[in-house]
């Protein structure tokens, strides 16, 4: 059978399959009809927020008028960052969320999650039950009409809801003295962040906070700090804060305009947390993707490391199943789980602005907690996603594990949400691995590649 969902959710170009009108329309009746089914509600209710795109409202009517068709009822955000709607499918009086959000691909594409009333993302039995009503057209059968049909509802409060939750993760902190330069991304978060940080007392300096549709993630944010950095430097500040397009991951840097990846605000996180005598079972979850140097760091500090596959639902599942507080990935999904079901860059960086303050350092001298083994990291843009293993560029692969043995490492795998094959290689020499790296892409896109 056809497969909708990604590792995070359905996503692709708005207005091509599976993000056409006519599809979305479907998984709206699919979801209610769905969430009626398993969890047993008569009539489903579901909150819907979207990022800035401009395909967002194109999405949010179809994905409305579906649910609305199949007797359930909406309540409508609007512009709402990915973890608030995660929130606000417990603090509102719903059975589940959804969020019309591409995270960090560009402005063209587009993309649904759905949440539990949990405010987890679905499991998997129930993703393939919703492709299943989808794609053996079970959503045309049967027609309901009157008092039945669903209503929708516009929810006035939710941006203040989620402002006072964010503030609560660091109950009694103050950001006085603090200066910070943010990066909005043009995205979910223009004008949440911003009024979370200056609530707290901090001086903010606002980059990209005037999304168009088109510009969000573009050149900016999370996935392009080069700005950010800038502008820390600039105006003398104590941190740069970027977020993503729907604000579920956070990159910072330093007072030096230095990056912090996700791999070093979680060490930061996981050895204050161990010096308060709060990192349960004294461990953090990470995936396979994570630095070789946060290992090293947090074997110094007798922190146990868990590893999980890539992408931030796997890290999740390991911290509930197991009670873990602290998790995430070096692209900045960050989980704080005593806080927030689902990574969080605003509440992310709250936590670091508070170890800060707490501790009374500069960001450099808490980076220096971890030193990074040189990374190199390229994507290339596949037409199928073939077995890595079948395919012809392994050999190149093996020969490069053979040459770094035991100090570096290769990791090749596809993209959970995009058609692109990402090749990692870690070691010892920059300019070594990057000509690796390179040997081992060419191959991959002369067999493969677009």
């Amino acid at each position: 059978m056809e497969k909708l969902f990604g590792t995070d959710g359905i996503r692709g170009i708005a207005n091509i399959f599976p993000m056409t009108p006519e599809v979305v329309l479907n998984i709206g009746k699919a979801t209610a009809h769905v969430f009626r089914k398993i969890y047993g509600k008569k009539r489903p209710k579901l909150v819907i927020g979207r990022d800035t795109r401009l395909s967002g409202c194109m999405i949010e009517y179809a994905l409305t008028s579906g649910i609305l068709s199949a007797g359930a009822d909406v309540f409508l955000v609007g512009h709402m960052p990915t973890p608030a709607i995660a929130h606000l499918t417990k603090s509102l009086p719903v059975d589940g969320g959804m969020v019309i959000s591409a995270s960090h691909n560009p402005a063209a594409d587009n993309g649904i999650k759905i949440f539990r009333d949990d405010g987890y993302k679905l499991p998997d039995n129930v993703e393939e039950e919703i492709e299943r009503y989808i794609l053996t057209e079970k959503v045309k059968t049967g027609h309901i009409t009157g008092s039945l049909i669903g209503n929708a509802y516009t929810v006035d409060d939710a941006k203040g809801r989620y402002i006072e939750f964010a503030k609560a993760s660091v109950k009694g902190l103050s950001l006085q003295g603090l200066k910070i330069v943010l990066d909005c991304a043009n995205g979910a978060a223009y004008n949440t962040a911003p009024q979370v940080l200056r609530e707290l007392g901090a001086e903010v300096i606002v980059l990209n906070d005037r999304p168009d549709g088109l510009n969000i993630n573009l050149n900016c944010g999370a996935l392009h700090p080069e700005n950010m950095k800038k502008a820390v430097k600039k105006e003398k500040a104590d941190i740069g804060i970027a977020l993503d397009g729907d604000a579920d991951r956070v990159i910072v840097c330093d007072e030096k305009g230095n990056s912090v990846d996700g791999d070093h605000i979680i060490a930061i996180c996981a050895i204050y947390l161990k010096e308060k005598g709060t990192l349960t079972k004294n461990c953090v979850v990470t995936t396979i993707m994570t630095n070789k140097g946060f290992d090293i760091a947090m074997d110094k500090k007798n922190i146990r490391v868990v590893k999980t596959k890539v992408g931030d639902r796997y890290v999740i599942d390991e911290m509930r199943r197991k009670g873990y507080v602290l998790g995430g990935e070096q692209s900045g999904h960050i989980i704080f789980s005593n806080h927030t079901t689902t990574g969080d860059g605003i509440i992310s960086a709250l936590q670091l602005l508070r170890v800060m303050k707490e501790k009374g350092e500069i960001l450099s001298k808490l980076k220096a907690c971890m030193e990074s083994l040189p990374q190199v990291l390229m994507n290339v843009k596949v037409k199928e996603k073939r077995d890595i293993n079948t395919l012809e560029a392994i050999k190149y692969v093996r020969k490069t594990e053979e040459k770094l043995g035991k100090k570096g490492r290769v990791l090749v795998r596809y993209s959970g949400t995009e058609n692109l094959c990402r090749v990692m290689i870690e070691g010892e020499q920059k300019k070594e691995i990057q000509k690796m790296a390179h040997e081992i892409a060419h191959g991959i896109k002369k067999e493969i590649g677009v």
